[in-house]
């Protein structure tokens, strides 16, 4: 018995370790990947920086262009409160989680790797477009170590205060727009503009521009400097260059998606907006609106009695609720508020439909006011007033071939509508609205940095309105309630600073 467990216990011994080594290669995953190409975690980031619904709910209805009646989830500008609560996703959440966690992480995997000089600078430069909607839209937040939750461990990041981040913006615009190099290696698989150099530059001078424009109110000096070194870096001018994302059937426009599904019958174009386009002979009316003439309720809202026709749309007006907008909708000789008008979602608000985060319509009419102002001495503002309204015309198209506007129409127009002596800030700003249409955090940025369009301050819930002051707007987004329970210390430190975490509170620019 000695004998056979003697020669017994080798063999078992070998066997074990023979067993092991196989579990060990079956425990080895070898379709998983142990490294990521940093263009990946930049295009995870531009696609995700489509606006969230959010937006439609606070900035597109403080901007007077799209308003619900209603209240509960979609309470938000439409009633001068604050719901940092609503389960509809934010601008903090979705690109702090979504876009400046992957564009952190692409910068530090490209930063010292020569051969992927452009794909570094090109992160830099979208960083620095997130982080400059974040800015506008809450005032002080994590710039120095957001996003380094990964890289350095910092799960608590400290806030900086705005006027400490813009000129870190400019700065960061400036350097990694000069750095982008034709030379270098080409991006293809970027999802922006397929790593075209000369596209890139003129994205990220484009940004700049709208960084000095920012400083206006604050800083004239500084504003014109980066300005003209926007304008000599090369700007975008032209719609074949405008920055923007391109939705499908696996990548929904979010905005879209909402208007397209739980709440298509709860969202309205706003009187001010249609009346502007309306009263003007606006061509884009069409292209934007339709009225559902004689709805009574969301499924009655069909294609068969819709109308695109200008002079059948009716905007529903600011200041009422779901319990006051019938009556109002009946003193406006409609059978219901369903019958007012909405932003056509069969066309630009498809599911399919395209994001634009920088366009040229924009740039041109931003150049207008440059040019107006003095900070730069190339072509005419009345010039670039009117190639901005072109432009913008031309780029409706992009949604959808229903929406393009006429060309014979457009010159029509914009032979109307010059620029007028002593109204030239008030037109271009106007303008500017219009065609940031759907853009919600740069046009509540761009007005309350013009002051334009002039708006009546929504009334509802006034004079004694304990988030607003009576015959005023709502000027910042407040801080998420997970950001005020999670990193309490920084942000109490940041509001102390700051000001109140309220939506009076005007952001530095702004003051």
């Amino acid at each position: 018995m000695k004998k056979i467990i003697s020669y017994c216990l080798p063999v078992l011994l070998t066997a074990a370790v023979s067993c092991t080594k196989k579990l060990e290669e079956i425990n080895i995953n070898r379709v998983s990947p142990t490294s990521l190409d940093p263009i990946l975690l930049l295009n995870n980031a531009i696609i995700n920086a489509s606006f969230p619904t959010r937006t439609v709910i606070y900035e597109m209805a403080i901007m007077q262009q799209v308003v619900t009646p209603n209240g509960g989830v979609l309470a938000g500008g439409n009633f001068n409160q604050d719901s940092r609560d609503a389960t509809t996703a934010s601008t903090w959440g979705a690109y702090y989680q979504n876009v400046i966690k992957y564009t952190h992480d692409a910068i530090a995997k490209t930063k010292d790797v020569p051969a992927r000089v452009n794909l570094y600078n090109m992160a830099r430069i979208w960083q620095a477009y997130a982080f400059m909607v974040l800015t506008d839209t809450y005032g002080a937040i994590p710039y120095t170590e957001g996003g380094a939750g990964l890289t350095d461990q910092i799960f608590f990041p400290k806030y900086d205060q705005q006027q400490d981040i813009y000129p870190k913006l400019i700065q960061e615009l400036t350097d990694a727009s000069a750095a982008l190099n034709i030379s270098g290696t080409v991006e293809s698989a970027d999802l922006l503009y397929a790593g075209n150099i000369s596209k890139l530059k003129k994205f990220g001078y484009s940004l700049l521009l709208r960084a000095g424009m920012r400083l206006s109110k604050v800083d004239a000096a500084k504003a014109q400097s980066t300005v003209q070194a926007a304008v000599a870096g090369g700007v975008i001018t032209d719609n074949a260059d405008n920055a923007y994302l391109r939705h499908d059937a696996n990548y929904l426009n979010p905005i879209g998606n909402m208007l397209n599904s739980t709440e298509a019958a709860n969202f309205y174009l706003v009187k001010t907006f249609v009346d502007t386009l309306k009263n003007n002979n606006d061509p884009r009316l069409s292209a934007i609106a339709i009225r559902y003439k004689g709805a009574t309720s969301g499924p009655a809202q069909t294609p068969a009695i819709g109308s695109t026709t200008p002079a059948d749309q009716i905007g529903m007006p600011m200041g009422y609720d779901n319990g006051s907008i019938g009556a109002r909708a009946t003193t406006d000789g409609l059978a219901s508020f369903y019958d007012y008008s909405q932003v056509d979602r069969r066309r630009m608000a498809k599911t399919t439909a395209p994001m634009f985060f920088v366009t040229a319509a924009q740039t041109q009419l931003l150049l207008a006011e440059a040019r107006f102002r003095g900070w730069i001495s190339i072509g005419t503002a009345a010039q670039y007033f009117a190639d901005g309204i072109k432009a913008h015309m031309d780029q409706l198209a992009t949604y959808d071939p229903g929406s393009a506007v006429p060309a014979a129409a457009r010159d029509a127009y914009i032979a109307l509508h010059p620029l007028i002596a002593g109204r030239e800030l008030e037109q271009i700003n106007t303008q500017y609205w219009i065609a940031s249409f759907l853009n919600g955090p740069e046009t509540f940025a761009n007005f309350r940095r013009s002051g334009y369009p002039a708006l009546s301050p929504n009334p509802y819930g006034q004079p004694n309105n304990p988030d607003v002051p009576n015959g005023t707007f709502i000027r910042r987004i407040t801080y998420p309630t997970s950001e005020l329970s999670v990193n309490t210390d920084n942000l109490n430190a940041a509001i102390a600073a700051m000001g109140p975490d309220k939506l009076s509170t005007k952001v530095w620019w702004d003051k």
